[in-house]
């Protein structure tokens, strides 16, 4: 199944071409299909302060999500309108570095697959190797490229496109002291979720303090927000994940504080609400009707725009070494069940 066009890539180069004043785009990597060649874009804007903090977006890492693209797409487009006039953004982007990948998988979006062109899954596609077990097949699999989630060959270098994520991420976020990414996927489940890592194990980050104050932060400023926060691992976990890789990286860096999510938008209530969505490929992880793709679109603006003003503020929230332990407290017990107790015998098991 070939999607005759690629309405997502047009939308963008219209928006690079329409905010060509305030963006600096470059091409990480160009990917073929079905004989086509598609760029794989990345835009950045704001700040050029190396030390200054900075937000990534990322969508389209999934051909079959096409709903992740087209919130950033959406957000993109709100942000290039305003600058003409809003001052306020203008100084907030003074402060704070964008980076936007808003289609990392443009060959398996035009062929309508999971995959990329090669049929390799990119979100199941790094070097790490969960250390519990995984879902069979859904937890990445090696066995072939016909079946899915397939990690790509044993010992293979990483696919073109997650490459491109990686190279951007080290390049533009890790060397930064703060720095944060949402990834925008679809398929799982009647809510939204806002995930972080890990993926390939069950054990807390390191930085759990960290996310446990960003959500008491979202959560206290938005108390009706309809997201679910959870490590990913609560619900499944993975080989390959590209932002557990990533994150690790960033971990052994002492002076770097990176902190990456995951939207998963619940695709589950759409097609619940139309059921006739499973009888189309898309229709499984993308809302089909007009007025509910628009209400997607538009619900997402206030997360992001909060995620623009914790970057901004991260000094003013971030926990100190005294309220740390305090923090973490609060997420093991939260997250993973755990008690005063049990946060020595944890700390041991992360060591």
């Amino acid at each position: 199944m070939l999607v005759k066009s690629l309405p997502e890539l047009d939308l963008l180069e219209q928006l690079i071409d329409e905010g060509r004043q305030w963006l600096t785009v470059e091409t990480a990597c160009t990917v073929a299909a079905d004989s086509k060649q598609f760029p794989v874009h990345v835009l950045t804007l704001g700040s050029t302060d190396p030390n200054a903090p900075a937000l990534g977006l990322f969508g389209g890492i999934h051909g079959l999500e096409r709903i992740g693209t087209q919130v950033i797409l959406s957000f993109l487009q709100s942000l290039v309108a305003r600058l003409r006039w809003d001052e306020v953004l203008q100084r907030q982007l003074s402060e704070i570095r964008l980076v936007l990948m808003p289609l990392v998988n443009p060959g398996g979006m035009y062929l309508a697959t999971r995959a990329n062109p090669q049929g390799v899954d990119l979100m199941r596609n790094s070097p790490v190797q969960a250390s519990e077990r995984v879902p069979m097949l859904l937890g990445g699999q090696r066995l072939s490229s016909h079946l899915p989630w397939y990690r790509g060959r044993f010992g293979a270098p990483m696919e073109a496109e997650s490459r491109a994520v990686c190279a951007v991420v080290e390049r533009e976020l890790l060397p930064r002291r703060f720095s944060l990414t949402l990834d925008c996927h679809s398929g799982f489940g009647l809510r939204d979720r806002i995930w972080f890592p890990h993926a390939h194990t069950r054990t807390p980050i390191a930085h759990l303090p960290e996310i446990s104050a960003l959500e008491e932060l979202f959560t206290g400023s938005y108390p009706h927000h309809p997201y679910t926060f959870e490590p990913q691992s609560l619900q499944y976990r993975t080989h390959g994940d590209l932002w557990d890789y990533l994150y690790l990286r960033a971990a052994r860096q002492a002076d770097t504080l990176f902190l990456p999510l995951t939207l998963e938008m619940g695709s589950w209530l759409w097609v619940k609400k139309n059921p006739r969505q499973l009888f189309s490929r898309l229709g499984a992880f993308n809302p089909t009707l007009l007025h509910r793709q628009q209400r997607v679109l538009r619900s997402h603006l206030m997360w992001f725009e909060f995620l623009m003003r914790a970057v901004a503020a991260h000094a003013r929230w971030l926990p100190d070494d005294r309220a740390r332990p305090v923090q973490r407290k609060r997420a093991l017990a939260r997250w993973y069940g755990l008690g005063p107790h049990d946060d020595g015998a944890q700390r041991q098991r992360e060591q």
